[in-house]
């Protein structure tokens, strides 16, 4: 008998005992639950067998006015002082009489009416089935994510999903046309083995199909897939594919959680958005409000091709994701984060990433010391119906001019990005009495990722860039957004063509 099985098998019995308890009093109530399915399954079966019994005992018995007629005293003081003793009161006539509890003031049947209810609602709970979902990030994970650390026991699931149309503007290149792209479609998929032990893994379908093998015409990927465990508030083990823990949006980026429908360039070129890595480490809350996370993970492959590893566009190329991640060169990952309690809804923090991206291969026949360096600070404070977010990040990328000499392209040895953003809810001037969500925001970015170009190479200042954007975020629903903006993108050369985006995202 599988569990699924005997979940269906156990709600039709509950319903069925609900109906045979309205009509006697002999069905037995365990009183409380039990400690495996299969302890639940011999319950259940006893009280199918309890309840065919009544079912036959009803069938025979008389009709309710004739059984009164039948049990009635043959004194008149003597059927008073029955119902005293009883607890009954007096009924209308050719209806049973119903017994109620002197205490709580109910009927014997909504008594185990109640009971009933108590039971169903004690089995919902051991198979994880809850009425309603809270959303708060835990762990360092985002909102949906976290769904797997609130569950008692067993199996979660949860996801979002985000879509959006781009529509060009000032385009020199006239092959470039606008496009509507299902950008993604996450399913987490958490198991919390016992109170200490949890599974937590995100699967992701990129851009509506996986195409003909392409990248950019989608694939599908694990994200993350790790390990906690859970050993105390300030110490606690992680181990897996894990998400790097730098800035706001690469481990918090659900699409309900950031304005504009394309997350910040900075978190994409300077932190490489959605960077992760196979390694273990630690989190927890040190004191109270300083939260950090500490990794030991396999390094960037700066890549000694064209098409892999570091380019001119920055590091993003040179994520493994674990996917046969060359190992030769390992890297230590860190973040603390504190929020204040006097500043309700602030908190600030830092990151930093250090390792060797060279995996011990030769760069223009000789060995480098590629070593990477990735820093990042941050704020933000939430208040009333002010949100304001600002971060700074800086990179080095040691042996620069030796990568770039093996790549044939320049690779910057250093580079930076920063960016702040605010946004105001202006519902409640709108509608006061609304749980809606109406916020325009504006963001400004400036990042170059060859900030400093190698002894022997230049820089086009194609990655030189500057950014205004500003839009609408609408939220009908918490677990619903649609945004709408406007990015205004400079190069310090070539054209790049501003965009106008309009898109929907979703958790659940």
């Amino acid at each position: 008998m599988t569990h699924s099985s005997t979940i269906a098998r156990s709600v039709g019995t509950v319903m069925a005992a609900v109906l045979a308890a309205l009509a006697d009093d002999a069905l037995a109530i365990p009183a409380g639950m039990p400690a495996s399915m299969e302890d639940m399954w011999k319950i259940i079966q006893q009280q199918q067998r309890e309840i065919e019994a009544l079912k036959k005992k009803i069938s025979g018995a008389p009709a309710p006015a004739e059984a009164a007629k039948e049990t009635a005293p043959a004194g008149g003081g003597a059927a008073v002082a029955s119902q005293e003793a009883s607890g009954a009161t007096s009924q209308p006539a050719g209806q049973p009489p119903a017994t109620s509890s002197k205490k709580s003031g109910k009927t014997e049947q909504e008594r185990k009416t109640d009971i009933l209810a108590t039971e169903v609602e004690k089995l919902k709970t051991q198979l994880n089935i809850p009425d309603k979902r809270e959303y708060k990030s835990l762990y360092g994970m985002g909102p949906a994510a976290s769904q797997v650390y609130m569950v008692k026991r067993g199996l979660s699931i949860g996801g979002y999903g985000e879509y959006f149309y781009t529509n060009f503007q000032n385009e020199r290149d006239t092959r470039r046309r606008d496009e509507v792209d299902f950008v993604r479609l996450v399913l987490y998929a958490g198991y919390k083995f016992n109170d200490w032990i949890v599974l937590n893994s995100e699967i992701e379908f990129e851009h509506g199909t996986t195409g003909s093998g392409a990248e950019d015409r989608g694939e599908v990927s694990v994200e993350f897939s790790q390990l906690d465990f859970l050993l105390d508030e300030r110490v606690n083990i992680r181990t897996g594919l894990m998400l790097m823990p730098m800035g706001f949006i690469n481990e918090i980026h659900e699409p309900l959680f950031f304005h504009g429908n394309r997350r910040p360039d900075v978190e994409r070129y300077i932190i490489p958005t959605t960077w992760r890595e196979v390694g273990a480490g630690l989190h927890g809350e040190a004191l109270p409000g300083l939260t950090y996370r500490v990794y030991g993970v396999n390094s960037l492959n700066a890549g000694t091709t064209a098409d892999t590893g570091f380019t001119s566009a920055g590091i993003r190329d040179s994520r493994q994701s674990g996917s046969r991640a060359v190992a030769e060169d390992w890297a230590f990952v860190g973040r603390f984060d504190y929020a204040p309690e006097a500043l309700t809804g602030m908190f600030f923090g830092g990151s930093a990433f250090v390792g060797d991206a060279g995996q011990g291969a030769t760069f223009v026949g000789r060995k480098a010391d590629v070593l990477t360096q990735l820093y990042e600070g941050h704020v933000q404070w939430h208040y009333r119906g002010l949100e304001f977010r600002a971060l700074g990040a800086w990179g080095h990328i040691g042996d620069a001019s030796l990568v770039s000499a093996q790549k044939g392209e320049t690779i910057g040895s250093q580079n930076y990005g920063y960016y702040a953003e605010l946004a105001y809810d202006v519902m409640p001037f709108l509608w006061p009495t609304s749980t809606q969500f109406l916020a325009p925001f504006f963001r400004f970015e400036r990042f170059d990722t060859i900030a400093a170009a190698p002894r022997g190479f230049s820089d086009n200042g194609f990655w030189n860039r500057t950014i205004y954007q500003g839009g609408l975020t609408y939220k009908p629903h918490p677990n619903i957004v649609i945004k709408a903006d406007y990015r205004n993108i400079g190069a310090q050369s070539g054209g790049v063509p501003d965009e106008f985006n309009l898109g929907v995202g979703f958790i659940y």
